[in-house]
C-alpha cells in the first residue's frame, strides 16, 4: 500500500494564547497529541509522521509517542500570524534539502482534533488519490442557515452578515452550507503539491 512517499505532518507550537501548553494537556489520560500521532501510526498510506514544533516539551512527549522531530520550526513560523502553508513549505523542503526525501502527498493532522480515526485519515486519502484531486478537505454542515446570520453595527442595529437584509425562508428553502472542520486537508505536492489536512469531525 505504501507506494508513495506521503507524511503526516503533526503542526504543535508552544505558544498557544487561549490555551497555553493545550497540545500536551491530558486528555483521559493522554496528551492531547498523542491522538493524532497513534492513529496515523495505524494508517496503511502514511509513511512517516513529522512533529513540528518549536517547544522541547511537545517534541519530548511527540517522540515518546513515535512522532519524528527532524528538527525544530524556528521562530518566525511559530508566531501567532505566521501562515500555516509557510510551515509546511518550510518542512518539506527542509526534509528534501536535508535527507534528499520528497514527499508526495502530506497529510497536516491537527492535534486538537482528537477525534479523528484513522479511517478518517485513510479514507480522506483513498478519494484524494482517487479522483487525482489537488486537495480534500473536510467540513461539517452549518447547524443553522448561513443567511440567518447576524452582525450587530456600532449604532445597535441588526443586519444580515453579508447583504444587510433580513431574509426569512423556511428552513427547506436554504442551501446547505458547510465549513472546513479542521479533520481533514489533502493538497498536492509540487510544495505543496499535495496537502492532506486531518481536523475536527
Amino acid at each position: 500500500m505504501k507506494e508513495k512517499n506521503i507524511i503526516a505532518i503533526i503542526p504543535a507550537r508552544g505558544g498557544s494564547k487561549g490555551l497555553p501548553g493545550k497540545n500536551i494537556k491530558i486528555l483521559l489520560g493522554k496528551p492531547l497529541i498523542a491522538y493524532a500521532i497513534e492513529e496515523a501510526k495505524k494508517s496503511k498510506y502514511i509513511t512517516r509522521i513529522i512533529l513540528s514544533t518549536d517547544d522541547v516539551q511537545i517534541a519530548a512527549v511527540g517522540r515518546e509517542y513515535g512522532a519524528e522531530i527532524p528538527f525544530m520550526r524556528p521562530v518566525e513560523l511559530a508566531t501567532d500570524t505566521a501562515l500555516a502553508v509557510d510551515n509546511y513549505i518550510y518542512t518539506l523542503q527542509r526534509l528534501e534539502t536535508e535527507e534528499g526525501y520528497k514527499a508526495d502527498l502530506f497529510v497536516v493532522l491537527q492535534p486538537t482534533s482528537p477525534l479523528r480515526t484513522v479511517e478518517d485519515i485513510d479514507n480522506a486519502i483513498a478519494l484524494f488519490l482517487e479522483k487525482s484531486a489537488d486537495s480534500v478537505i473536510s467540513v461539517v454542515e452549518y447547524e443553522h442557515p448561513i443567511e440567518r446570520a447576524r452582525i450587530i453595527k456600532a449604532d445597535g442595529r441588526i443586519e444580515n452578515y453579508n447583504t444587510g437584509e433580513i431574509v426569512l425562508k423556511n428552513r427547506a428553502d436554504y442551501q446547505k452550507v458547510f465549513s472546513p472542520n479542521g479533520a481533514v486537508y489533502d493538497q498536492l505536492i509540487s510544495i505543496p503539491k499535495s496537502i492532506l489536512i486531518l481536523q475536527n469531525f
